[in-house]
């Protein structure tokens, strides 16, 4: 991506499409040219969360939500250092924002962090040819940049890496470890449990849900070993959500498999989902136009309650959706689809029957969204709990038998 901060906000911008559909409008935020994949996103809310979301690197996102930037953006709800979209795409723009918690407006933001954007496009019409055509290579063009022919413009889109193959997380992971603790965030008393929280492009909010139940969370870099996580001595081993293909995640499910193999109860939301359907020995595939937002509806098939839940993924776990199955890798003993999603039926959640291991494909954190599916948090919890009394037991057993 390439971004200047000084050209007029009415600048002119286009958005083109590999397959040649170009869209026209004027720029919002910094301008200059921004290439990556198009998605649309849902919620209604939440655009700073969703636009600091690790997640969403390399793809440009447009909001479905016509009016965007109202209530501007501060400094207490990213959900990362920095935003992360390559490119943002809305419709009508808020001229100022009004908010008591605003800190400054969002092309503000836009134009500080270098983000390319633009502003004043039709995007139902976006969204309905991405559903109908699939996600696909983009760019945003705007000042300068937007000035070349239509082919040059598509030239460069055709040019740009397409997200299959994409290894991303080891981009936007932290270099370096660092802890968040049960006491700042209103726990009182020692951590009930600890746990190394693997970093693929974890939201902020994520390790403060499990803080704020007692749960010190080491969170470590997406290239840590067996060796990294055991030395911080964990009850649990969680791994995030983060961009790119879960295909390229050789290294993350090799770590998996080994942390698997010492029965530490694990959990995974997203990215972490898919390595665990990959350590478990399934495929992965890519979806037509995902599903990104803070609406999507998922079915517990344990309780057979509705989720309403926050998601943002352009690939998927192929599994078997139907019954208890063995594993691929037979060592890990029967696995089930334990959520599913009820637009598209697309695998939301595994839960193993043999080892303490268990994951769904979306965002329990919800930040933004609706807190339907805060409960896992507290299944991890009693997991750990569970493999805790477990060790006890047998080690009481092994003194009993040692006094025989």
């Amino acid at each position: 991506m390439t971004a200047t901060t000084s050209a007029p906000v009415s600048a002119p911008a286009a958005l083109v499409l590999e397959d040649g559909r170009i869209f026209r409008g004027t720029s919002y935020g910094a301008t200059g040219t921004a290439l990556g994949e198009a998605v649309f996103a849902t919620g209604m809310t939440g655009y700073q969360e969703t636009i600091t979301d690790p997640s969403y690197a390399r793809q440009l996102v447009v909001q479905t939500a016509p009016h965007i930037g109202n209530t501007g953006v501060n400094d207490d709800d990213a959900e990362s250092r920095r935003i992360w979209v390559a490119g943002y795409i809305v419709r009508d723009a808020a001229r100022r924002p009004s908010n008591w918690r605003s800190e400054r407006s969002l092309d503000e933001e836009l134009v500080a962090q270098g983000i390319v954007g633009i502003q004043g496009v039709d995007t139902r019409a976006i969204t309905r040819h991405l559903r109908e055509h699939k996600t696909m290579r983009a760019g945003i063009f705007s000042g300068e940049a937007a000035q070349g022919t239509d082919k040059e413009l598509l030239d460069a889109v055709l040019a740009s890496a397409p997200m299959e193959g994409s290894r991303l997380a080891e981009e936007v992971s932290v270099d370096e470890a660092y802890v968040v603790e049960p006491k700042d965030h209103g726990w009182e008393g020692e951590p009930r449990f600890s746990i190394a929280a693997i970093d693929l492009g974890i939201k902020a909010m994520t390790p403060v849900r499990f803080a704020e139940r007692g749960v010190r969370v080491h969170v470590l870099p997406a290239t840590a070993t067996l060796e990294d996580v055991n030395a911080v001595n964990p009850d649990g081993f969680f791994m995030s959500n983060g961009p790119g293909d879960p295909a390229t995640a050789d290294a993350q499910v090799k770590l998996l498999r080994s942390v698997l193999d010492e029965k530490l109860p694990y959990f995974g939301i997203c990215f972490g989902n898919q390595i665990l359907g990959r350590a478990l020995g399934f495929g992965t595939y890519k979806l037509r136009y995902g599903h990104r937002g803070i609406n999507q509806p998922v079915m517990d098939r344990r309780t057979g309650k509705v989720e309403i839940t926050s998601q943002n993924h352009g690939f998927a776990v192929d599994a078997p959706l139907d019954g208890a199955t063995q594993a691929p890798e037979a060592r890990y003993g029967r696995v089930e689809v334990s959520h599913i999603s009820l637009n598209d039926d697309v695998v939301e959640g595994l839960a193993c029957l043999d080892i303490p291991a268990f994951s769904v494909q979306y965002h329990p954190e919800a930040a933004a969204g609706p807190h339907d599916a805060a409960y896992l948090f507290d299944r991890f919890i009693d997991l750990m709990g569970d493999a805790k009394n477990a060790d006890t037991k047998t080690a009481t057993d092994n003194k009993t038998e040692d006094k025989k």
